[in-house]
């Protein structure tokens, strides 16, 4: 009996020892090596919205910017190598903007705020920039005759965008109506800038989707850096033969440029042109298409749409904001921790370790090879 009562004594004290601290409280267990977790207070931070499955309006749906008819993201369809930019690097890039509530810039974040997740698992960021780096922008100037009343402003306004950058950004001019003029590659000459821009001439057509087309996948895909688009338009395209809404978004959504629509509503214009004799580009239908068209741009790079007159401070408030954003974004770049097919799309997310701010960053990339010219 004795001996079996210092067996069971025994063993109490070596279980004790084992998991017990010397208070008699259990002991945490230590730590194992796991992957990187996140804390998951949704309370404590703020995150990058994905975007919802994108749905492609149809011109004569009335109820376009509501509930469009459906149709597939990129990763759901067949897309041929000129419709996808594709990742071919092992270290992916993104921009980030961060504002408060009141849409001001958040500065002063650093590498250790921020957290990467790539189909839902943290990565490690690999890379972080904040420097004040030179950028190149395309001012794609719509000269259409719809635009006719609304040319002038748009040259007064692509100028005084110019004259916010610095010595050292770049700048492409692009005109379109029923053509597609490049009146001047990138340059930071800023004379020949001006020349390009006050060049701009109106004609008939409105060949939107093809110069989207040709700004993304043959100029900016050859373009190493920051870069964006500042589209000044109606949104209403008329005669676009190689491109279409849902390629133009495809291309746009796997780019990694910024697409800031400046929007002019040029229907009442049009409409006292003569528009009943106007075949195309007339209806209130295709109005609301085009701006829908431009909406989708900006969301799905992470731009926005910026209306002069409701703008506050008008059109130079709208520059200086779209200036800043380009010049103060955040850089990061991760690693993928797991390898993926060609042409898989990986979604991204971005959560930065502050409530209550707004994140905006792509939300997906596509590995593969690189978009041809």
């Amino acid at each position: 009996m004795r001996r079996s009562f210092s067996i069971s004594i025994a063993l109490l004290l070596a279980f004790t020892s084992i998991d017990y601290g010397q208070s008699g409280r259990r002991a945490e267990p230590k730590p194992s090596p796991s992957p990187i977790i996140a804390k998951d207070d949704p309370t404590q931070y703020s995150e990058s919205k994905p975007l919802p499955t994108r749905r492609l309006p149809q011109l004569g749906d009335t109820r376009i910017g509501s509930k469009p008819m459906p149709t597939t993201r990129p990763a759901d369809t067949e897309a041929s190598d000129d419709e996808t930019l594709r990742v071919d690097t092992k270290l992916i890039t993104i921009p980030v903007s961060v504002y408060d509530r009141a849409g001001l810039y958040v500065p002063g974040l650093t590498k250790d705020n921020f957290t990467i997740f790539d189909n839902g698992k943290q990565q490690e960021v690999a890379y972080f920039g904040v420097d004040d780096k030179p950028f190149t922008v395309v001012l794609m100037l719509d000269t259409s005759m719809s635009a006719t009343m609304k040319i002038e402003d748009m040259q007064r306004a692509a100028i005084a965008f110019v004259d916010m950058l610095q010595p050292r950004d770049s700048v492409m001019v692009i005109e379109f109506n029923g053509d597609i003029k490049v009146r001047t590659e990138a340059t930071n000459d800023r004379e020949k800038i001006y020349k390009a821009i006050r060049k701009a001439n109106w004609d008939y057509g409105t060949s939107l989707y093809d110069a989207v087309d040709v700004a993304l996948r043959k100029k900016l895909s050859q373009i190493q850096g920051r870069k964006a688009i500042v589209l000044f338009t109606d949104g209403v395209d008329t005669s676009s033969r190689k491109s279409s809404y849902d390629k133009t978004l495809n291309m746009a959504e796997e780019s990694d440029a910024l697409i800031f629509p400046i929007y002019y509503d040029t229907f009442i214009d049009n409409q006292r042109m003569g528009g009943p004799f106007i075949v195309r580009g007339n209806t209130a239908a295709e109005y609301r298409l085009g701006r829908q068209y431009l909406d989708d741009l900006a969301t799905y790079t992470g731009g926005r749409v910026f209306r002069p007159e409701a703008t506050p401070g008008g059109i130079t408030a709208t520059f200086e904001g779209i200036a800043e954003e380009l010049r103060r974004q955040y850089n990061i770049g991760f690693i993928p921790s797991e390898d993926g097919k060609p042409g898989e799309q990986r979604r991204i997310r971005v959560r930065v370790d502050r409530p209550n701010l707004v994140v905006r960053a792509r939300d997906s990339y596509t590995i593969g090879s690189s978009l041809p010219n």
